[in-house]
């Protein structure tokens, strides 16, 4: 996927994320508890997703050389979250069509363009989107092809991000089968001759349980379930 496709997915989740986290809050109110997000809340999702958000426009319109500059929001109460978190889309949207994906500005990642932040934080809004939808029990899964741009992104760049050493000395490959897109990735290739699994689901399956928004029994495990399992579970994200 390129640039343009990154911007589109980003408005359609953050519509979407919208209308869903709205919906949560009317149906179970702000304390709601987020499944994808252990002890989170609607309302820290809703302030997160914000956050990330207005850290990012600033980024993009300042073409930050580095974040020491910035200026961090303060939490608003939970009566003006939906709006602000509206606010702060448009926004992050508004700056980022106006930017040249090749750019030049600061990212935590190798890569250290505007085109980074346009696939960052359109698989941001996919997965926070998820976790507003799981309250309401009425997740929409995104098309194969988003779904396996996010498998890639979160190998390229979530892995190495989690494990810059490389991978523990434990690792066995996993081998991801997506099977609406017939595509196959692996985690940790190369770590040893034969991978210790083969996980076979859908594509948007398969991002959801690398992201631990799903259980692994959602997919059909070929090999040893629990060593995948606690492969995927070397790779800390939080």
């Amino acid at each position: 996927m390129g640039p343009e496709e990154h911007l589109s997915v980003l408005k359609e989740r953050n519509a979407r994320f919208a209308d869903a986290a709205a919906e949560a809050v009317l149906g179970h109110g702000w304390r709601a508890a987020v499944p994808g997000c252990p002890g989170w809340s609607m309302a820290d999702l809703v302030w997160h997703l914000a956050e990330v958000q207005h850290f990012w426009t600033w980024v993009v319109r300042t073409r930050a050389a580095d974040p020491s500059g910035y200026p961090e929001p303060v939490r608003h109460p939970d009566d003006e979250l939906l709006g602000y978190g509206l606010a702060q889309s448009a926004e992050l949207e508004t700056a980022l069509a106006g930017a040249d994906p090749a750019e030049r500005v600061w990212t935590w990642a190798l890569r250290q363009d505007v085109g980074f932040v346009l696939r960052r934080q359109a698989m941001e809004a996919v997965v926070h989107t998820v976790d507003a939808e799981q309250v309401l029990d009425d997740v929409r899964p995104v098309p194969a092809r988003v779904a396996l741009d996010g498998i890639d992104e979160w190998l390229e760049v979530m892995v190495p991000g989690a494990l810059p050493d490389g991978p523990p000395g434990s690792a066995h490959p996993v081998v991801l089968h997506a099977v609406d897109v017939d595509a196959e990735r692996t985690l940790f290739p190369g770590s040893r001759p034969f991978p210790v699994a083969a996980l076979t689901g859908t594509a948007f399956d398969l991002l959801l349980t690398v992201w631990r928004r799903v259980p692994l029994e959602v997919l059909t495990v070929d090999g040893d379930g629990l060593q995948a399992a606690a492969m995927l579970d070397a790779v800390r994200l939080d």
